[in-house]
């Protein structure tokens, strides 16, 4: 890791619990990484296998104390989820700034194989990320936008394209009369 990396970065304290001792502090993988692997902190003689269509809180044997202002979000690692089917099941996990208990990642098996978890296995991604809270202004009406009230997949779903192809059938049926009235008036000889 570059030294320009280094300063660069938000400062975040970490204490390492006892059954993380001897395993590595969460790390970007790349220079342009977003995410820090976490790892599993469970024992060398108990690996944990998660049954297809289970779920198991894995801990990290890791506390933060995020400054003020920011937020670390646990997500899956893309490799898991892709090769294996194991994910994050309430992605992204929330940790908050005054959190001060163990970091854990809720692990799912989606996959179709019983899938082993071993100590020190990288098992998500902690990104850490400034927060915006909100403070929220009771109106009694907001402003229409095109999309309106359309939700889950109603910027590319089959009613949005059924619309459009109506608008589209429109625009269509407009242009068959005027070449229409061409046609009659070239029928009659009053082409120009």
């Amino acid at each position: 890791m570059t030294a320009a990396r280094k300063t660069a970065g938000i400062r975040v304290r970490v204490v390492r619990l006892e059954h993380a001792l001897n395993l590595p502090l969460p790390a970007y993988q790349s220079e342009g990484a977003a995410g820090l692997d976490l790892v599993a902190a469970i024992d060398t003689q108990h690996p944990l296998t998660l049954a297809p269509g289970a779920r198991a809180l894995v801990p990290t044997g890791l506390i933060l104390k995020l400054p003020t202002g920011y937020e670390a979000q646990v997500r899956p690692r893309s490799g898991l989820a892709l090769n294996y089917g194991i994910t994050v099941l309430n992605s992204p996990g929330t940790i908050d700034s005054d959190y001060r208990g163990e970091v854990s990642v809720v692990l799912a098996n989606l996959g179709y194989a019983p899938f082993e978890i071993r100590r020190g296995e990288r098992i998500a991604q902690l990104v850490i990320t400034p927060l915006a809270r909100a403070n929220l202004v009771e109106v009694a009406k907001v402003s229409d936008t095109a999309r309106g009230q359309g939700g889950f997949g109603s910027t590319g779903s089959a009613p949005a394209k059924a619309k459009q192809t109506r608008k589209t059938a429109e625009k269509k049926k407009a242009v068959p009369t005027k070449k229409t009235s061409v046609k009659s008036r070239s029928r009659s000889g009053d082409e120009g």
